[in-house]
Protein backbone atom coordinates (compact mmCIF):
# COMPACT_ATOMS: atom_id res chain seq x y z
CA UNK A 1 0.00 0.00 0.00
CA UNK A 2 0.95 3.55 -0.87
CA UNK A 3 1.81 6.34 1.77
CA UNK A 4 -0.62 7.96 0.68
CA UNK A 5 -3.06 5.54 1.07
CA UNK A 6 -1.62 4.38 4.21
CA UNK A 7 -1.67 8.30 5.48
CA UNK A 8 -4.66 10.14 4.58
CA UNK A 9 -7.60 9.81 7.05
CA UNK A 10 -10.76 12.08 6.46
CA UNK A 11 -9.99 15.20 8.20
CA UNK A 12 -12.18 15.71 11.47
CA UNK A 13 -14.56 18.86 10.40
CA UNK A 14 -13.11 22.40 11.22
CA UNK A 15 -9.58 20.80 10.58
CA UNK A 16 -7.14 22.98 8.53
CA UNK A 17 -5.40 20.52 6.02
CA UNK A 18 -4.02 23.63 3.88
CA UNK A 19 -0.97 24.59 6.49
CA UNK A 20 1.19 22.06 8.27
CA UNK A 21 0.63 21.32 11.53
CA UNK A 22 3.09 20.27 14.45
CA UNK A 23 1.06 17.71 15.75
CA UNK A 24 0.84 15.89 12.81
CA UNK A 25 4.22 15.92 11.81
CA UNK A 26 5.36 15.14 15.27
CA UNK A 27 3.03 12.14 13.97
CA UNK A 28 4.70 11.34 10.62
CA UNK A 29 7.79 11.62 12.54
CA UNK A 30 6.83 8.84 14.11
CA UNK A 31 6.06 6.83 11.67
CA UNK A 32 2.07 7.31 12.32
CA UNK A 33 -1.03 7.53 9.90
CA UNK A 34 -2.89 10.58 10.92
CA UNK A 35 -1.13 13.17 8.82
CA UNK A 36 -1.94 14.85 5.66
CA UNK A 37 0.00 15.32 1.71
CA UNK A 38 0.72 18.76 3.42
CA UNK A 39 2.47 17.70 6.65
CA UNK A 40 3.82 14.63 5.13
CA UNK A 41 5.58 17.20 2.45
CA UNK A 42 7.00 19.52 4.73
CA UNK A 43 8.40 16.69 6.89
CA UNK A 44 10.46 15.32 3.93
CA UNK A 45 11.98 19.12 3.93
CA UNK A 46 12.25 18.94 7.57
CA UNK A 47 14.62 15.77 7.36
CA UNK A 48 16.45 17.11 4.44
CA UNK A 49 17.26 20.23 6.60
CA UNK A 50 18.21 18.32 9.79
CA UNK A 51 18.64 14.71 9.19
CA UNK A 52 18.35 13.76 13.05
CA UNK A 53 14.59 14.70 13.46
CA UNK A 54 13.02 11.68 12.96
CA UNK A 55 15.78 9.72 15.46
CA UNK A 56 15.07 12.93 17.75
CA UNK A 57 11.45 12.60 17.93
CA UNK A 58 11.54 8.85 18.38
CA UNK A 59 14.29 9.61 21.41
CA UNK A 60 11.97 11.97 22.98
CA UNK A 61 8.67 8.98 22.68
CA UNK A 62 10.85 6.77 24.42
CA UNK A 63 11.92 8.92 27.34
CA UNK A 64 8.09 9.49 27.62
CA UNK A 65 7.72 6.08 28.24
CA UNK A 66 10.28 5.51 30.54
CA UNK A 67 8.81 8.47 32.79
CA UNK A 68 5.60 7.29 32.75
CA UNK A 69 6.41 3.84 33.71
CA UNK A 70 9.01 5.39 36.59
CA UNK A 71 5.92 7.96 38.15
CA UNK A 72 3.41 4.80 38.39
CA UNK A 73 6.66 2.91 39.91
CA UNK A 74 7.14 5.86 42.20
CA UNK A 75 3.31 5.90 43.17
CA UNK A 76 1.29 8.32 41.29
CA UNK A 77 -1.51 6.84 39.91
CA UNK A 78 -2.86 10.58 37.60
CA UNK A 79 -1.00 11.92 34.52
CA UNK A 80 -1.77 15.33 32.96
CA UNK A 81 -0.52 15.32 29.61
CA UNK A 82 -0.25 18.85 28.20
CA UNK A 83 0.44 19.09 24.20
CA UNK A 84 -0.24 15.69 23.94
CA UNK A 85 -0.60 15.55 19.93
CA UNK A 86 -1.51 12.96 17.79
CA UNK A 87 -2.58 9.80 19.36
CA UNK A 88 -0.06 7.11 18.33
CA UNK A 89 1.80 4.08 19.40
CA UNK A 90 3.40 4.84 22.97
CA UNK A 91 0.13 6.74 23.96
CA UNK A 92 0.48 7.77 27.94
CA UNK A 93 -2.79 5.93 28.64
CA UNK A 94 -1.67 3.16 26.38
CA UNK A 95 1.42 2.76 29.04
CA UNK A 96 -0.60 3.59 31.71
CA UNK A 97 -2.18 0.08 31.20
CA UNK A 98 0.32 -1.90 30.32
CA UNK A 99 2.60 -1.13 33.65
CA UNK A 100 -0.28 -0.07 36.30
CA UNK A 101 0.05 -3.21 39.00
CA UNK A 102 -2.90 -5.47 38.63
CA UNK A 103 -6.26 -4.34 40.56
CA UNK A 104 -5.28 -0.52 40.85
CA UNK A 105 -7.04 2.70 39.02
CA UNK A 106 -5.02 5.46 37.59
CA UNK A 107 -6.59 8.43 35.53
CA UNK A 108 -4.82 10.16 32.19
CA UNK A 109 -6.29 13.73 30.98
CA UNK A 110 -4.74 14.46 27.77
CA UNK A 111 -4.69 18.29 26.32
CA UNK A 112 -4.20 19.63 22.87
CA UNK A 113 -5.77 22.31 20.64
CA UNK A 114 -4.75 20.81 17.53
CA UNK A 115 -8.17 19.81 16.12
CA UNK A 116 -7.03 16.74 14.46
CA UNK A 117 -5.29 15.85 17.87
CA UNK A 118 -8.53 16.17 19.92
CA UNK A 119 -10.74 13.86 17.72
CA UNK A 120 -8.79 11.33 16.81
CA UNK A 121 -8.14 10.77 20.75
CA UNK A 122 -11.65 11.23 21.75
CA UNK A 123 -12.35 8.05 18.78
CA UNK A 124 -9.58 6.03 20.65
CA UNK A 125 -10.44 6.41 23.63
CA UNK A 126 -13.86 5.30 22.87
CA UNK A 127 -12.86 2.79 20.93
CA UNK A 128 -10.51 1.03 23.29
CA UNK A 129 -12.85 1.52 26.44
CA UNK A 130 -10.64 4.10 28.33
CA UNK A 131 -13.46 6.78 28.68
CA UNK A 132 -14.17 6.04 32.15
CA UNK A 133 -10.54 6.87 33.57
CA UNK A 134 -8.97 8.47 30.54
CA UNK A 135 -10.29 12.10 28.92
CA UNK A 136 -9.10 14.69 26.53
CA UNK A 137 -9.35 18.41 27.20
CA UNK A 138 -9.51 20.34 23.38
CA UNK A 139 -8.07 23.42 24.61
CA UNK A 140 -4.63 25.74 24.43
CA UNK A 141 -2.47 24.56 27.18
CA UNK A 142 -1.43 28.15 27.79
CA UNK A 143 -4.76 28.99 29.24
CA UNK A 144 -4.45 27.10 32.04
CA UNK A 145 -7.79 28.16 33.77
CA UNK A 146 -9.72 26.31 30.41
CA UNK A 147 -7.41 23.55 31.08
CA UNK A 148 -7.48 23.30 35.20
CA UNK A 149 -11.56 24.55 35.38
CA UNK A 150 -12.25 21.88 32.43
CA UNK A 151 -15.13 19.41 33.74
CA UNK A 152 -12.94 16.44 32.16
CA UNK A 153 -9.59 17.71 34.36
CA UNK A 154 -11.85 18.32 37.75
CA UNK A 155 -13.18 14.53 36.97
CA UNK A 156 -10.13 12.88 36.55
CA UNK A 157 -7.70 14.52 38.03
CA UNK A 158 -7.97 15.22 42.03
CA UNK A 159 -5.07 17.39 42.63
CA UNK A 160 -4.71 17.00 46.72
CA UNK A 161 -2.93 13.81 45.63
CA UNK A 162 0.20 13.81 43.33
CA UNK A 163 0.00 14.31 39.52
CA UNK A 164 2.56 13.46 37.29
CA UNK A 165 2.88 16.80 34.64
CA UNK A 166 3.79 16.14 31.17
CA UNK A 167 4.87 18.90 29.23
CA UNK A 168 6.67 16.93 26.41
CA UNK A 169 8.43 18.25 23.36
CA UNK A 170 5.92 20.79 23.39
CA UNK A 171 7.20 24.37 24.82
CA UNK A 172 9.41 24.65 22.42
CA UNK A 173 6.32 26.01 20.64
CA UNK A 174 5.50 28.31 23.36
CA UNK A 175 7.10 31.75 22.63
CA UNK A 176 8.78 34.13 25.04
CA UNK A 177 6.39 36.81 24.21
CA UNK A 178 3.91 34.04 26.31
CA UNK A 179 6.10 33.88 29.01
CA UNK A 180 6.31 29.77 28.96
CA UNK A 181 7.91 29.63 32.68
CA UNK A 182 5.09 32.11 34.31
CA UNK A 183 2.69 28.85 32.73
CA UNK A 184 4.19 26.30 33.73
CA UNK A 185 4.49 28.03 37.36
CA UNK A 186 0.39 28.25 37.12
CA UNK A 187 0.57 24.31 36.68
CA UNK A 188 3.43 23.61 38.77
CA UNK A 189 1.68 25.52 41.82
CA UNK A 190 -1.70 23.30 41.77
CA UNK A 191 0.25 20.31 42.18
CA UNK A 192 0.40 18.06 45.06
CA UNK A 193 3.39 17.50 47.24
CA UNK A 194 4.71 14.32 45.85
CA UNK A 195 3.69 15.33 42.13
CA UNK A 196 6.14 15.32 38.79
CA UNK A 197 7.07 17.53 36.62
CA UNK A 198 8.18 16.15 33.00
CA UNK A 199 9.90 18.26 30.58
CA UNK A 200 11.50 18.06 26.82
CA UNK A 201 12.77 20.62 24.71
CA UNK A 202 14.37 20.96 21.94
CA UNK A 203 18.00 22.27 22.46
CA UNK A 204 21.33 23.36 20.43
CA UNK A 205 23.48 23.24 23.57
CA UNK A 206 26.87 21.18 23.57
CA UNK A 207 26.59 20.53 19.81
CA UNK A 208 28.97 22.23 16.95
CA UNK A 209 28.14 25.31 15.44
CA UNK A 210 27.75 23.48 12.10
CA UNK A 211 24.95 21.72 14.26
CA UNK A 212 23.46 24.55 15.96
CA UNK A 213 22.71 26.34 12.47
CA UNK A 214 21.15 23.23 11.13
CA UNK A 215 18.81 23.08 13.84
CA UNK A 216 18.24 26.52 13.62
CA UNK A 217 16.83 26.44 10.13
CA UNK A 218 14.83 23.46 10.60
CA UNK A 219 12.82 25.49 13.80
CA UNK A 220 12.97 28.56 11.27
CA UNK A 221 10.62 26.33 8.46
CA UNK A 222 8.23 25.97 11.45
CA UNK A 223 7.35 29.44 10.91
CA UNK A 224 5.13 28.59 7.91
CA UNK A 225 3.47 26.26 10.30
CA UNK A 226 0.43 26.83 12.39
CA UNK A 227 2.99 26.00 15.31
CA UNK A 228 6.30 28.16 15.34
CA UNK A 229 9.24 26.81 17.10
CA UNK A 230 11.78 28.29 19.51
CA UNK A 231 15.29 26.08 20.58
CA UNK A 232 16.47 26.29 24.26
CA UNK A 233 18.96 25.78 26.56
CA UNK A 234 18.95 24.32 30.09
CA UNK A 235 19.70 27.72 31.70
CA UNK A 236 16.32 28.48 30.02
CA UNK A 237 14.51 25.49 31.10
CA UNK A 238 15.82 24.65 34.35
CA UNK A 239 14.27 27.75 36.01
CA UNK A 240 10.53 26.58 34.77
CA UNK A 241 10.90 23.51 37.30
CA UNK A 242 10.72 26.40 40.61
CA UNK A 243 13.42 24.99 42.48
CA UNK A 244 12.01 21.29 42.82
CA UNK A 245 14.71 18.97 43.66
CA UNK A 246 15.31 17.28 40.09
CA UNK A 247 15.12 13.15 40.03
CA UNK A 248 17.86 11.69 38.85
CA UNK A 249 19.82 11.75 36.63
CA UNK A 250 19.16 15.98 36.28
CA UNK A 251 18.98 17.26 33.08
CA UNK A 252 19.87 15.64 30.65
CA UNK A 253 19.60 14.30 26.98
CA UNK A 254 16.15 12.42 26.43
CA UNK A 255 18.20 9.60 25.08
CA UNK A 256 20.24 9.08 28.24
CA UNK A 257 17.39 9.87 31.16
CA UNK A 258 17.33 5.92 32.99
CA UNK A 259 18.07 4.46 29.52
CA UNK A 260 20.37 1.30 29.52
CA UNK A 261 19.57 1.43 25.24
CA UNK A 262 22.65 1.10 22.99
CA UNK A 263 22.28 3.60 20.19
CA UNK A 264 23.29 3.14 16.77
CA UNK A 265 25.68 5.93 15.41
CA UNK A 266 22.04 7.88 13.80
CA UNK A 267 20.48 7.82 17.18
CA UNK A 268 24.03 9.29 18.79
CA UNK A 269 23.87 12.02 15.91
CA UNK A 270 20.33 12.67 17.17
CA UNK A 271 21.62 12.65 20.63
CA UNK A 272 22.41 16.45 21.71
CA UNK A 273 19.47 18.01 20.52
CA UNK A 274 16.87 16.90 22.81
CA UNK A 275 17.04 17.76 26.87
CA UNK A 276 14.96 16.33 29.66
CA UNK A 277 14.38 16.88 33.38
CA UNK A 278 11.74 15.48 36.03
CA UNK A 279 11.38 17.07 39.20
CA UNK A 280 9.48 16.17 42.36
CA UNK A 281 7.46 18.74 44.52
CA UNK A 282 8.66 18.16 47.84
CA UNK A 283 6.62 16.52 50.48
Amino acid sequence: MGESQRSAPAAPEGVDVEKPSAARIYDWYLGGDQNWAIDREFGKRAVQLFPPIRDSTRQNRAFLGRLVKAALDAGIRQFLDLGSGVPTVGNVHELVREHLPEGERATVVYVDYEPVAAAHATVLLERDGSTEWAGLVHADLRDTDAVLRHRTTTELIDFDQPVCLLMIAVLHFVGDEDKPGEIVARYRNKLAPGSWLGISHATDENVSAEDAAALHEFADSYARTSNPMWVRQSADIEPWFGGWPLIEPGLVSVADWRSEATLSPAGQRARPFGICGVAERPR
